[in-house]
């Protein structure tokens, strides 16, 4: 099981990468930038607050490209599409910069400050 774990964060590290800089279209990275987003654990792009149908529609179409590319990656890496959605989450915190906001692992949104980001327990 910890080969398995371990697979899935390497590969989850060099996927989420290029898929995270494929997304940053000027709406997205508004909206990331005015905190109107943030990183789940979950691997997936979350609505901090209210938010407009168009910015709904964004998160929704950048899910679910994440989707897709969580369960190619799992496929080929014998993980679960779960498994790589929750380490690609916890890659994906850590990789937010300061004033970027991401959830905690109590379902609080943050800003993330000048130190780590508060991430769950599992993530290595």
């Amino acid at each position: 099981m910890r080969k398995i774990w371990v697979a899935v964060a390497v590969v989850a590290t060099m996927g989420a990468a290029g898929a995270v800089w494929a997304q940053r279209d000027p709406a997205y990275a508004a909206a990331r930038s005015a905190g109107q987003v943030g990183e789940q654990p979950d691997g997936y792009l979350g609505v901090v607050g209210a938010a407009s149908a168009e910015l709904r529609a964004l998160v929704s179409k950048i899910n679910i490209q994440r989707k897709s590319a969580y369960t190619q990656q799992a496929a080929a890496s014998g993980a679960t599409v779960d498994q790589f959605a929750f380490t690609s989450g916890c890659n994906l915190i850590a990789q937010t910069a300061p004033g970027e906001k991401y959830q905690a692992p109590g379902g609080a949104w943050r800003t993330r400050g000048a130190g780590a980001p508060e991430r769950d327990p599992r993530c290595v």
